[in-house]
């Protein structure tokens, strides 16, 4: 069993401080245990351009913070923040274990029509991380959009996260997407997407969700903060995919660059 938890929330625009606060009030606020907290793309700042104002090396303000939180609460927290490293910067997620061990995924497609590929450096690798039994697979928000670099070969995941800022004149393709995505994997899919409107005017549905491996909705929230908990269970997923093989029928590929 996993015991999931997505933070639907407004955000501060570029205040990390105040997001910080924010997030931690929910966090311990929480009304059940958990194994794995699920925040919103660029959490500290929104989704900004502004990386050299606003980004964080490794190790300090933030990436702290989210040890603090995993270690306190006993769950992995995991979301995306802007990282500076090497002179670059990285729209990047955290996946924060409670015993301090961590791992990193630097967001793969940079949204061009916010002209985030000039500000940030993509990714080249993707995560599967184990955790309490389940291999979870986190993404990033424009990824969502991209199935190949999503697609679950020889089933070595079971969850599907994506942590967005997905503006809510594409909640459509963001709905359809995330119900593809799971039918396609034969995967649980989680999407966190923040509500609100940010520093530059654009608004935020929501619409953070949970669907099964057949595509059916299990949980879908609009326009309101929501605090969104359940237990998932790794055998009815194993039952559905003996009953329904339809990876053996996949088409091979090899993923170049």
């Amino acid at each position: 069993m996993l015991r999931l938890t997505l933070l639907q929330t407004e955000l501060y625009w570029e205040n990390p401080t105040a997001n910080r606060a924010m997030l931690e009030e929910k966090i311990f606020a929480l009304p059940e245990p958990t194994d794995l907290i699920v925040l919103p793309e660029m959490f500290t700042t929104g989704f900004t351009m502004n990386a050299r104002s606003l980004a964080e090396p490794m190790n300090l303000t933030t990436f702290r913070w989210l040890r603090q939180m995993a270690a306190q609460t006993g769950a992995v927290v995991t979301g995306s923040y802007i990282v500076q490293e090497n002179s670059q910067f990285y729209n990047r997620l955290i996946w924060m274990q409670p015993d301090g061990m961590f791992d990193v995924y630097d967001k793969r497609h940079l949204f061009r029509m916010a002209g985030e590929e000039l500000t940030y450096t993509g990714g080249s690798k993707r995560l599967i991380k184990s955790w309490k039994g389940w291999n979870i697979c986190p993404l990033i928000c424009y990824d969502l959009r991209f199935p190949v670099w999503s697609r679950n070969v020889g089933l070595e995941y079971d969850l599907l996260l994506y942590v967005a800022n997905w503006p809510a004149p594409r909640s459509l393709a963001w709905n359809a997407l995330l119900q593809a995505r799971a039918i396609e994997n034969l995967s649980y899919v989680a999407g966190v997407n923040r509500v609100g409107v940010d520093g530059n005017g654009h608004p935020y549905a929501g619409d953070s969700s949970l669907i099964d491996p057949k595509g059916e909705v299990l949980f879908r929230q609009s326009q309101t903060e929501t605090v969104y908990q359940t237990t998932l269970s790794l055998d009815e997923l194993r039952t559905y995919r003996e009953r329904f093989p339809a990876n053996r029928d996949a088409d091979e590929f090899q993923l170049i660059g």
